[in-house]
């Protein structure tokens, strides 16, 4: 059994991309068996029915990524604390931290050690709220570097790219952490389509942009570029789907209220996975401006599909890009999204070869990713014995 802490994505409807491996490694990896810290309890414990109906996606997608917590499972947290109600985990082989946690797992990660539970490891995704504090979330911005120190508390961690492995590693020089955890690069695996491939559409381009409106995901720019050609006479559509950051994402939900009363821009904020494919189906090629990412799932789930995806090369996008299917934009400003835009668009030749590369890109699945993952932890959990 492998411990899978997972008391963010219980308690959560969001679809962001921590989200997604969650998700993704609670239905691939063997004896994988998900765990929560109740705040209320003060203590670990195993799902609840409601919060594992939670974890496999059920109810409504959310537009927002806190967890929230039911008053029924307070009060039941409440009385198990006043009764000191507590019901010991099963032993396990290892525990898996595969989100980005808050201080209430970073505080008792030692709880788990203690009762002996196997190696701890995590998943680390990035460090993108220390290089663009800017730009990200003030109180993600004021919490990280203490994640980052209790995540030195594991025996092992799992980068999901390599530039996230230096980023950390990195900290970790700069903060001075003393013998370090070993930090290995597991790359993200990637959903399979569930509607058949199809062929790109003919008529007026239909271009599709997948993610969270924030700060770092420079929706502005791509707002702004798109804005730009419609302005010389380009005949193309825009579809943005993605939830918007309250604080962050404010700027670029003012630019579309304000293209959308002249220009053919469609949002939709936060969709289905079923209408998400159908959008998916419908788009000419996708863009996806983000100034940086720790690895671009949303790159990889444009390409699966079959449709060439217009990206930055921050961070780790250069690695996630660089298998074929992208047009890869140096300098991720108006300029350079208008420029490739209108290559795509007035260029279909280019279009259907990224196209081709994108149908015969060899992928990495969940299962896949899930096996890679299960054979790391129990090298771990020998290690240990």
């Amino acid at each position: 059994m492998i411990w899978v802490d997972t008391t963010h994505t219980a308690h959560s409807g969001a679809r962001t991309g921590v989200q997604k491996v969650v998700r993704a490694i609670i239905r691939e990896l063997p004896g994988a068996q998900p765990l929560t810290f109740d705040p209320f309890a003060r203590h670990w414990r195993e799902l609840k029915s409601w919060e594992r109906r939670r974890l496999a996606g059920a109810g409504p997608v959310s537009a927002k990524r806190s967890a929230k917590w039911p008053w029924h499972a307070r009060l039941a947290g409440w009385l198990d604390r006043a009764r000191a109600t507590r019901t010991p985990l099963p032993s396990g082989k290892a525990v898996l931290l595969p989100e980005i946690f808050g201080p209430d797992v970073g505080t008792h990660l030692a709880t788990l050690r203690q009762q002996g539970q196997g190696p701890i490891a995590a998943v680390f995704h990035d460090a993108i709220a220390l290089k663009l504090p800017e730009l990200s979330p003030p109180a993600t911005v004021a919490r990280f570097p203490s994640y980052l120190r209790e995540l030195a508390q594991c025996d092992a961690i799992a980068a999901v790219s390599d530039d996230s492995r230096r980023a950390l590693e990195t900290f970790w020089s700069w903060a001075g952490i003393d013998r370090p955890p070993p930090v290995t690069t597991l790359p993200l695996g990637v959903d399979r389509p569930t509607l058949p491939p199809s062929p790109l559409p003919t008529g007026t381009p239909v271009v599709l942009c997948v993610g969270t409106l924030e700060g770092r995901k420079n929706h502005v720019s791509f707002l702004s570029a798109c804005q730009m050609l419609w302005s010389q006479g380009l005949k193309f559509e825009v579809v943005l789907i993605g939830h918007a950051h309250q604080v962050t994402g404010a700027t670029a939900l003012r630019k579309v209220a304000e293209l959308s009363t002249t220009y053919p821009l469609r949002y939709y904020g936060s969709v289905s996975d079923a209408d998400l494919e159908r959008a998916y189906n419908a788009s000419s090629f996708t863009v996806y401006p983000s100034l940086m990412e720790g690895f671009g799932l949303p790159v990889l789930e444009s390409v699966i599909r079959g449709r060439p995806c217009i990206c930055g090369l921050g961070g780790a996008l250069r690695e996630t890009a660089s298998g074929g299917g992208c047009l890869g934009v140096t300098e991720p400003t108006v300029n350079g999204f208008a420029s490739a835009m209108a290559t795509l668009i007035q260029q279909r030749p280019l279009l259907e070869k990224l196209a081709h590369e994108a149908t015969h890109r060899q992928f990495r699945t969940w299962q896949e990713y899930s096996v890679e993952l299960e054979c790391w932890l129990l090298k771990l959990a020998t290690k240990a014995l």
